[in-house]
């Protein structure tokens, strides 16, 4: 039987256009370009592949569940009409005082991922923007994946990256990385 090939994404600042305010509305989510190709190149070389993804606008109060999951919807049918598929969206609603152990830099969304799927995590790409994302991913043993897109300039400039970690310019050039 073959392992399952599994990659790990971060949702704001890889997949679509990140925002300062949150994307509080589906009107609001904005696909970064060649990202949802991406998906679906992904897809179609036998990835699964899993966003895990902090919204702490929920715990502050800026949008609900409803209006998260239409969100999600959005992505998730933009992404099949691109020929692809997001098999699962793991998500952190807490704010970021919250203490809990699913919110990104800590590694709970990454271990459920791991419990959910049955598989062990190690070198498993995992793509994000920030370095919480890098962090929660390191923690795991993953292969952190820095992005140059939403706030992957910032976290590149800022430094303290997790060792072994790779800089792509955006998630087209790290599935052109992977897939050959």
């Amino acid at each position: 039987m073959m392992a399952t090939k599994l990659i790990v994404l971060d949702r704001d600042g890889v997949i679509n256009v990140d925002s300062d305010q949150f994307i509080k509305r589906p009107e609001e989510w904005h696909a970064i370009p060649g990202s949802l190709d991406a998906i679906a190149r992904l897809s179609k070389s036998g990835y699964r592949v899993v966003v895990a993804t902090n919204q702490s606008g929920i715990g502050r109060g800026l949008f609900d569940m409803a209006t998260l999951n239409a969100i999600h919807d959005k992505m998730m049918r933009l992404v099949h009409q691109a020929g692809g598929r997001i098999d699962a969206i793991f998500y952190c609603p807490c704010a970021s005082d919250s203490g809990c152990d699913c919110r990104k830099p800590k590694p709970g969304m990454f271990e459920e991922i791991a419990q959910r799927y049955g598989v062990d995590l190690t070198g498993a790409p995992s793509v994000g923007d920030s370095l919480r994302d890098l962090q929660a991913a390191h923690a795991v043993g993953a292969q952190p994946l820095l992005v140059l897109t939403g706030k992957g300039p910032k976290t590149l400039a800022t430094g303290g990256l997790p060792p072994g970690t790779k800089v792509h310019a955006d998630l087209a050039a790290v599935v052109n990385s992977l897939i050959t």
